[in-house]
């Protein structure tokens, strides 16, 4: 019996270190990018107002590909773009031979949504609204599982073109697009 206890404990550490071994703290960029302007990537919807010109002022979803669908001037770049950059686009295109002095808002009518995987009640794609933490996507979610690890999660985020996860606390905020994974606890 005293032979195997040694054996026991090691397996026990063993099996402790394997599990925070893959641990990956939230890199500096995922904090970072919540103080800097929101671009807009497929599955936004905008609202895009051209003054005086009522056939134009219309909602328009990004694509796929990136891209809004204007008439007249046809697709324009969005993805990446801020709605004050792609407000200039459109104003831009629209000068060359459409309008004088167009002037144009863009808002956002909608925003991508986030997804909840994991050890939640219901996981899927949910709705994202401005100022929505980790908590409050995993309550639209059903709330944790019985199983659920309810200290932290990971998160997935599209930064500038680069995927990137990081294991953040469910006090933290969450940005369109991303998606949340609850693990499952250890004990």
């Amino acid at each position: 019996m005293k032979r195997t206890l040694p054996l026991v404990h090691a397996l026990l550490a063993a099996a402790l270190l394997a599990g925070c071994s893959s641990y990956r703290p939230a890199p500096a960029a995922f904090h970072e990018v919540l103080d800097h302007p929101y671009r807009l990537g497929a599955g936004d919807r905008v609202r895009i107002t051209v003054f005086e010109q009522e056939g134009l002022t219309n909602t328009y979803a990004v694509d796929q590909s990136g891209y809004i669908a204007f008439p007249l001037i046809g697709a324009v770049a969005a993805r990446g773009y801020t709605a004050q950059q792609v407000e200039g686009q459109i104003a831009e295109k629209l000068r060359q031979g459409y309008l004088r002095d167009p002037d144009i808002t863009v808002e956002i009518d909608r925003y991508r949504p986030v997804f909840v995987m994991g050890e939640v009640g219901a996981a899927g794609q949910y709705s994202y609204v401005p100022g929505m933490t980790v908590q409050k996507a995993i309550a639209a979610a059903g709330g944790f599982s019985a199983r659920a690890n309810q200290s932290n999660v990971d998160v997935t985020r599209d930064i500038n073109g680069k995927v990137m996860t990081g294991r953040v606390l469910t006090s933290d905020p969450l940005m369109p697009g991303d998606t949340v994974y609850v693990r499952e606890r250890l004990f």
